[in-house]
């Protein structure tokens, strides 16, 4: 018995020494993730990717953001894009654009979801990430706009994070001129709030798909 207990004991450490298995994670977004009006570097994927490594937390994140995507873009190049990295974890920070120009809520729902569906079939896991409407697109639009997040993350279901720019937008002097894109001081607030939803999917399992 004492034996036994001591073999337990070996076998603990052995598998808490043991380094954890890097993770790839893809990050399909727009301009608020392609570090638009900035080096490429001081973004927030690039930020959040310096803070896993200094918590010794092994990945690699890899950015396919394109400024002035759409879902219907995104969508498009997805499949080719999974295919190329086969990441662990999928990013999807899109919607804004289609927010912005006035395009179909019903199609930004619809390609979302065929995002989510593919990534799925890959066997890699979704964070989800919302972005928040200017106050001028009125609460009637910006409401449902919003609520299409809350909906995908619940009919599939996915990590969620509702908004990426929260309490940022509304800060002139942590946006760049235009009022749309957070600027550089912005960043690292960006990087800590994806990275805290982030890690809660890192521990979990990669989904199956039915």
């Amino acid at each position: 018995m004492k034996l036994r207990f001591l073999l337990l004991l070996l076998c603990t450490f052995i598998c808490l020494l043991r380094p954890l298995a890097a993770e790839t994670l893809l990050v399909v977004g727009d301009s608020l993730s392609a570090a638009y009006g900035m080096p490429v570097d001081q973004g927030w994927v690039a930020l959040l990717q310096q803070q896993l490594a200094a918590e010794n937390i092994p990945c690699t994140i890899i950015n396919a953001s394109i400024s002035g995507d759409t879902t219907a873009a995104a969508r498009a190049r997805l499949p080719q894009t999974i295919t190329r990295h086969r990441p662990d974890i999928v990013i999807l920070q899109l919607g804004g654009n289609d927010g912005l120009r006035g395009l179909s809520l019903e199609a930004m729902k619809d390609n979302l979801a065929a995002m989510i569906t593919t990534v799925r079939e890959n066997g890699a896991r979704v964070l989800l990430i919302g972005v928040q409407l200017p106050p001028n697109y009125g609460p009637f639009y910006t409401g449902k706009f919003n609520a299409i997040y809350h909906e995908l993350a619940d009919e599939y279901p996915i990590a969620l994070l509702p908004s990426l720019v929260a309490g940022i937008g509304t800060e002139p002097e942590l946006m760049q001129a235009d009022g749309i894109h957070p600027n550089h001081d912005a960043q690292a607030r960006i990087a800590t709030r994806v990275r805290e939803h982030l890690l809660l999917l890192l521990e979990k399992e990669p989904l199956t798909p039915d």
